[in-house]
């Protein structure tokens, strides 16, 4: 269950963003790029998930989890801009 949701997510944040730059307004690259802060934070919180129930260690999840936390914070500086 959470493989499949992590990737559901995790995969989303790009089809997303993907969407993003084609949007037909500002409004609707905004919303656009909110889905795609909104997947990150999921997709952060299932590596948490991952950690706590020790499936993996924090080592073995660091360049994901880090990747995740910068692009959580880069898509939510993006929608406080637009």
């Amino acid at each position: 269950m959470i493989r499949n949701q992590i990737t559901k997510s995790g995969t989303s944040i790009g089809a997303n963003y993907r969407e993003a730059n084609r949007a037909r307004s500002r409004a609707d690259f905004k919303s656009k790029i909110k889905i795609c802060e909104s997947e990150a934070n999921e997709t952060k919180y299932w590596l948490d998930v991952i950690m706590a129930t020790h499936w993996l260690s924090k080592e073995k999840l660091k360049t994901e989890y880090e990747e995740c936390a910068e692009l959580l914070a880069l898509f939510g500086s993006i929608g406080k801009k637009t």
